[in-house]
């Protein structure tokens, strides 16, 4: 671009960022939108605003083939927001890109592998973190960004805030969880945070801002590779095998929706796909009714 287009295209781009910030969009979604816009100007070296329908066909189809399904549809919003409400264009973007549609069951961690994870955890932050997100099926975000006044302790309960959806919510806490907060916590005693940045205990403590999410992802990635679990999974998967456990131990799926902070109760209901302890007690409970039966056949 040169340095007219580039300096129209700087004004549209932080118009759009404005436009997100107005319509009160998170910042993660402000980052998400934004990326693909530059992401665009990129690819053609020109104003996104000078585009057309086969330019942008073009694209995506090249996007397609070196990135995810997720990032393209990603990118489609962000660019159909531009579109819409930067551009005040109108553009049928399912004729130009539609994401197939892929439901897929989460990856599901014994309580067994649980035990074997949290048991190689040598780093107290790490194993806390992690017991932390499975005992209380919180995401990454919601557990890292923990404060000594989310807790409290006396109704052993916390206070989750600006949760996905930019919505509060409440969860139970376990009394081991309790216990493992404030052990990690003492090592570090930050006035705010629970989970603070820093390598040291004099940096966790004057820290300003949380844990990041990179540092707890790689650290899980060595744990499952240590405990030698065979299954790839992220610390989000400690969320989902804790609303399996639940629900194999007989708990409400309407409960569980409430505790994972679920807007839609079908997003709970991947739950009730069959787990190994689901099939186990099927199992049981087939053979039983059908030996039950009185039949003279068997011995023919």
């Amino acid at each position: 671009m040169n340095s007219t287009e580039q300096k129209r295209f700087e004004q549209l781009y932080q118009k759009h960022r404005q436009t997100l910030i107005l319509q009160g969009k998170s910042k993660s979604t402000i980052d998400l939108y934004s990326r693909p816009l530059r992401r665009l100007a990129t690819f053609f070296d020109r104003c996104p605003d000078t585009l057309t329908p086969d330019d942008l066909k073009t694209y995506f189809a090249a996007l397609v083939v070196s990135h995810s399904w997720s990032t393209v549809k990603t990118d489609r919003n962000g660019i159909q927001f531009f579109w819409k409400h930067i551009l005040k264009k109108h553009w049928n973007f399912v004729e130009i890109i539609k994401p197939p549609t892929v439901k897929r069951l989460p990856v599901i961690l014994t309580v067994s592998e649980i035990e074997r994870l949290l048991n190689k955890a040598r780093k107290l932050r790490y194993y806390t973190i992690l017991l932390t997100l499975y005992s209380m099926g919180l995401r990454l975000s919601e557990g890292l960004n923990l404060t000594t006044a989310d807790i409290d302790s006396e109704r052993m309960r916390v206070h989750l805030r600006d949760c996905k959806g930019r919505k509060d919510r409440y969860v139970d806490l376990p009394f081991r969880t309790l216990k493992a907060l404030r052990r990690y916590w003492a090592t570090h005693q930050n006035p705010r945070f629970l989970f603070p940045e820093g390598q040291t205990a004099k940096q966790r403590h004057k820290a300003t801002q949380s844990m990041s999410l990179s540092c707890t992802q790689k650290a899980m990635k060595q744990l499952v590779e240590d405990a030698r679990i065979n299954k790839k999974v992220s610390p989000h998967n400690l969320r989902h095998s804790f609303a399996t456990h639940l629900l194999e131990q007989g708990l409400s799926l309407r409960a569980i929706q409430t505790l994972l902070g679920h807007m839609c109760p079908k997003t709970t209901a991947i739950y009730t796909q069959p787990t190994e302890t689901v099939q186990l007690n099927t199992q049981k409970t087939m053979n039983h009714m059908i030996d039950a039966l009185n039949l003279k056949g068997d011995g023919q």
